[in-house]
């Protein structure tokens, strides 16, 4: 998978060959095909792995015993770091893959455990329980913050010195705003 992200960040996805990745793993052809029986399952092996890195960035900067700004902080970096891996098979993954390879229920997992974590962050600034926060909050937000930062790789701009904490500064507005309206419960369909 190394190889293989290395050789999509180099030549796109409409450059990417499994004979070209074999060749820089340094295996043949034939083992590749062991694990990966075409391309595309390559690709979408790398592409659940970057959603675990962002999985593993948002449960870390949303649970756990610390204040809630500092894991406002967390998750704002750990979400830039997880990003900045590999910042060119990035932007492939964003731009140029065909959607078509990717399971539907991996995309329904990793987006139900994404937003029970934001939600989780939006009870913990809001002194409320993660059951009461709408879907919508954590739909924005989390899209909010997913778009900052994706935007941002695009451009090859995720090493701005002051990105995380001008992120981490509309992160807090937005979760202020929702403190101060008591953190109303909607619908995700208002």
């Amino acid at each position: 998978m190394t190889a293989g992200a290395r050789v999509l960040g180099t030549r796109g996805w409409t450059g990417f060959t499994t004979n070209e990745v074999a060749q820089v793993a340094g295996v043949s052809i034939g083992s590749l095909y062991q694990y990966f029986p075409n391309k595309v399952a390559l690709v979408d092996a790398i592409r659940r792995r970057h959603l675990e890195t962002v999985l593993a960035a948002v449960s870390a900067g949303c649970n756990g015993d610390k204040p809630a700004g500092q894991l406002v902080d967390d998750l704002v970096g750990g979400l830039i770091a997880a990003h900045s891996i590999e910042p060119e098979v990035h932007r492939v993954l964003l731009d140029e893959l065909p959607r078509a390879g990717q399971a539907d229920a991996d995309k329904a997992a990793f987006m139900a455990e994404y937003l029970a974590s934001y939600k989780l962050l939006i009870a913990r600034h809001c002194g409320g329980a993660p059951e009461a926060v709408s879907d919508l909050s954590a739909q924005v937000l989390s899209a909010t913050v997913e778009g900052v930062i994706h935007d941002f790789a695009r451009r090859g701009m995720l090493d701005a010195p002051t990105l995380q904490q001008e992120l981490v500064r509309l992160v807090r507005a937005y979760l202020l705003g929702l403190q101060a309206q008591g953190m109303p419960v909607l619908s995700s369909n208002q």
